[in-house]
């Protein structure tokens, strides 16, 4: 195979493995800012993805609105679902020392979505088909699908957005501290309660717009955030807790990870291959490619 291999078949494997990591990027800056103030593992989150994919063929089918217009309603329904789930969910158990409450809560949330949309959409695989669907760019003869250059936009936007709010606006600044050291915060008079609702709100909100993305580019079903949700989780390893870019870049080397082995090795080993440097990396480097190791003496 390697004798096939030409500088814009390498360009093409590279540009592929790009977009396609995008989508774990966006799903993996929310699960850092959830995890990094309530230190909690949030498995819900590729089904909340895929439930705010539904809301967004929902619109298309029903009333014709055009998938990235849908965001304009999806983004704010997603905030206040991330407002009600925490303060009716998660808000007792985020005070407890005992994280794995908030990690059973997490899982059964998840299998509530997935059987609510099982019941409402059915098992059936959904998508949204444009007229835009099958456009594609063709600079110096590589192929970039419209729709997954509009996902790399997105989420490169997404990190850009909260990146700014981490570091430009007070409640951004709290939630940067309440993420630091809870406990230190508290005492200088962040409540963290309030911190722990933006956080919340804005990974949800952020699951709202990556499940635009999702479904203008694969076909979905209500069981399909399970492994969303792993996948992110693995971005999020790779780029390190609390790095919102480093979150986006872990999306994207999963990508190109799984772009590569299906290529060289079949697409039956993709999901093979990526455990395999998960783990790896968990072993060599477990606090992320993109965070400096911590020196103790």
């Amino acid at each position: 195979m390697l004798e096939y291999l030409t500088f814009g078949l390498i360009t093409q494997l590279f540009v592929n493995g790009i977009l396609f990591g995008t989508m774990y990027g966006i799903a993996a800056i929310g699960l850092s800012l959830i995890f990094g103030t309530m230190r909690i593992i949030f498995l819900a989150q590729g089904a909340m993805i895929v439930f705010f994919a539904y809301i967004s063929y929902w619109l298309f089918t029903l009333f014709g609105v055009d998938p990235y217009l849908s965001l304009i309603f999806v983004v704010p329904l997603s905030l206040l679902l991330g407002s009600g789930f925490y303060s009716s969910l998660f808000k007792e158990a985020a005070a407890l020392e005992d994280k794995n409450i908030s990690l059973l809560i997490a899982i059964g949330l998840m299998f509530l979505v997935e059987n609510l949309m099982t019941v409402v959409w059915t098992a059936n695989p959904r998508s949204i088909l444009t007229t835009y669907s099958s456009f594609v760019f063709r600079p110096i003869g590589i192929i970039i699908p419209f729709t997954r250059l509009i996902a790399l936009l997105m989420a490169v936007l997404s990190a850009s957005g909260v990146l700014l709010f981490l570091k430009k606006t007070l409640i951004g600044m709290a939630v940067r501290a309440a993420s630091e050291d809870m406990e230190s915060a508290t005492l200088m008079g962040i409540n963290p309660h309030w911190v722990n609702v933006v956080a919340f709100s804005i990974g949800i909100g952020l699951a709202g717009i990556a499940g635009v993305g999702l479904a203008t580019i694969y076909s979905f079903d209500p069981v399909y955030g399970f492994i969303f949700a792993i996948k992110a989780l693995i971005a999020l390893a790779f780029g390190g807790m609390g790095n919102v870019f480093g979150a986006l870049l872990g999306g994207i080397i999963l990508g190109l990870l799984e772009g590569w082995a299906s290529f060289f090795i079949g697409a039956g080993w993709a999901d093979a291959v990526s455990y395999a440097v998960f783990l790896i990396m968990l072993m060599l480097k477990p606090e992320g490619l993109f965070v400096r190791s911590v020196q103790t003496a």
